[in-house]
């Protein structure tokens, strides 16, 4: 739970929140979502590798932030039309965090 500063291959930016182990299908392997400049990704790490989503910041079209008593559940959708990336678990200072992080990027891509 909370955010790991993280250092992708392209050596931009990014930051890693990972979601609450005491929330539903988080307790072994716990979402992570990487948000960074050119993309949002989410990460569901599993006993033999992993799945992972991810939508590049100029296709994310909203972000929605639905939260609880403790924990936030947040949707991303895209621009395409496909299946938005979804994640549970997350505090709610979390959730705001990475709608202002995916605010900020685009922002900064328009300019």
């Amino acid at each position: 739970m909370g955010v790991t500063p993280d250092a992708p291959m392209d050596s931009s930016p990014a930051d890693t929140f990972t979601a609450s182990r005491w929330t539903q299908g988080n307790f072994l392997f716990p979402t992570r979502l990487v948000i960074s400049p050119q993309r949002v990704s989410r990460i569901k790490s599993r006993f033999f590798g992993s799945n992972e989503e991810s939508i590049a910041m100029s296709k994310v079209a909203s972000v929605h932030i639905s939260t609880g008593v403790f924990w936030a559940e947040i949707r991303i959708e895209s621009t395409g039309g496909t299946d938005p990336i979804t994640s549970h678990g997350h505090r709610k200072a979390d959730a705001q965090r990475i709608r202002d992080l995916i605010e900020t990027y685009q922002a900064q891509s328009r300019v």
